[in-house]
């Protein structure tokens, strides 16, 4: 099952990376990153909430007023990141634009994991992983330098 799922996470980051390199030429045709993103939330919207509709089952009352204030503000994070990597990619080229910013998800990925923020099941960083993180690094830095 954990191939599956790692298959899935492969397949998730390709997806990110197809769709922040379309989008960033969207903003550039729109002359607009913020049109661009507004495009992209507006059209995930729609696509979600359809989805939403035909598959789950009603939200409780409960759950909404149970929910912590700060997790309905996930979206300024969305719009950062989205908006930022669509103006980045056209500067820096979307393999350099995605390695760094792969370089957050994970340095925070692990920070989250190992502190258990957001309820994340807790998973130590521990010795072996920070030989992970310094090759991970290495490389993000080689794919990056210039010849």
């Amino acid at each position: 099952m954990t191939t599956y799922y790692s298959l899935l996470a492969f397949i998730c980051g390709a997806c990110i990376a197809i769709q922040a390199a379309m989008n960033s030429q969207l903003a550039i045709q729109l002359q607009s990153v913020l049109k661009a993103t507004s495009y992209a939330f507006f059209a995930s919207f729609v696509l979600t909430s359809i989805l939403a509709a035909t598959l789950s089952t009603p939200l409780p009352n409960k759950a909404l007023v149970s929910t912590p204030w700060y997790l309905w503000f996930s979206f300024i994070l969305s719009v950062v990141g989205v908006a930022s990597m669509y103006f980045l990619i056209p500067k820096l080229g979307a393999g350099n634009a995605i390695t760094i910013a792969l370089c957050g998800q994970v340095i925070f990925a692990l920070l989250i994991s190992h502190f258990g923020w957001f309820a994340s099941p807790v998973k130590y960083l521990t010795l072996t992983k920070v030989p992970g993180l310094i090759c991970m690094l290495l490389g993000l830095y080689l794919i990056n330098r210039t010849n």
